[in-house]
């Protein structure tokens, strides 16, 4: 299609600098689809951290620039090396942080756009030419759509989905034995990377006892392969009352999706997972006390978000969820989590499971 038949407002060749974390990239994924719909020959060029460049490196027509976090000066060399001679019209600067800022300096173009006032930090003003207007919602996913905006593709397309293989999705019918268990799967991704975002092993134990009761499921543990995640996935096997499945640590990133995609519920804290099961039809029950749901909730399931943060901030902060900082975590003690009774979550699993 010629340029001039293209809204001459919305670049042609964009950089998108979000290197981490898990649950913001996949938060990213609906600007590349916006963007893409905006200008089909859009060229996108994507600087992101190695770990979350597996989930979202082979979405079609974005180039992914692999930064190793862990490399030191070298993966900087790297990738000054491979940005040496490019230039864009547009610069997304869509994370606030130190390195961000220093590796936006490696980007050449014609515009330089990072985040409004309230979302920006670490001097990021420093290092754009423009910003993002000020956007009412508190939510990530609307902050990252600004962007999209700001360079004329103002018409969101909420789709966080990106290529699955058929290999993968074979993986995961075996990990769940498909062609013989056809009841409703309960998936719990029971860590978050930030330990005090972490629900009780014994509150989750008491969740899926009453998901197999109540709604004859069947329970399914996932996560990554640490050490600390197998122990939680243990604790809460040891806890339970039921039989559960443990497949923690047996999943690459595309592979628990398309576990997801088999999937009735997904029980998990603010984490990753949480976020990239946006892109399947699982009901996702994500559990805040931590943080604030407004801006971190599972986008498509925010009527299921668990939301007592505003407790926490009275309890620990002695202030209320507007009156904290925008993006303000608390983290600073292990009884924050504690506040979610058991009982809000298995209200939320029966609300799913009452739905057609």
């Amino acid at each position: 299609m010629p340029d001039r038949a293209l809204p001459a407002q919305v670049p042609r060749r964009v950089c998108i600098l979000r290197l981490s974390a898990l649950g913001d990239c996949a938060n990213v994924v609906p600007v590349v689809h916006t963007l893409q719909a905006a200008r089909p020959d859009i060229e996108i060029c994507w600087v992101i951290n190695r770990t979350e460049a597996k989930l979202v490196a082979d979405l079609p027509g974005v180039e992914c620039l692999v930064y190793d976090k862990r490399g030191g000066r070298s993966a900087i060399d790297e990738l000054k090396r491979q940005l040496a001679g490019r230039r864009f019209d547009a610069l997304l600067n869509m994370h606030a942080s130190w390195r961000a800022n220093r590796i936006s300096l490696l980007v050449s173009a014609a515009r330089r756009i990072g985040f409004d006032k309230r979302r920006a930090r670490d001097g990021q003003r420093l290092f754009v030419r423009e910003r993002i207007p000020p956007v009412a919602s508190r939510h990530v996913v609307d902050g990252f759509l600004a962007f999209a905006a700001a360079i004329g593709a103002d018409q969101p397309v909420f789709d966080w989905r990106v290529p699955i293989a058929d290999a993968d999705r074979a993986h995961a019918g075996g990990l769940l034995d498909a062609a013989r268990d056809s009841r409703p799967i309960l998936f719990i991704s029971p860590c978050s990377s930030h330990i005090m975002r972490n629900w009780a092993t014994d509150h989750y134990a008491a969740a899926a006892d009453h998901a197999i009761r109540a709604h004859g499921m069947r329970c399914v543990l996932v996560g990554g392969p640490s050490q600390a995640e197998h122990a939680m996935g243990e604790a809460i096997m040891a806890a339970m009352r039921e039989p559960a499945t443990d497949r923690i640590g047996q999943t690459s990133l595309k592979q628990l999706l398309a576990l997801f995609e088999r999937g009735r519920i997904l029980l998990t804290p603010d984490s990753g997972p949480a976020h990239m099961a946006n892109a399947t039809d699982i009901a996702t029950i994500s559990l805040h006390a931590a943080t604030d749901p407004r801006r971190s909730g599972a986008y498509r399931s925010r009527d299921l978000c668990v939301d007592y943060f505003a407790q926490a901030a009275s309890r620990y902060r002695n202030s209320t969820p507007d009156a904290v900082k925008w993006g303000a975590r608390i983290e600073d003690d292990t009884g924050v989590m504690g506040l979610i009774p058991v009982a809000a979550v298995t209200a939320r699993i029966d609300e799913v499971m009452g739905r057609p």
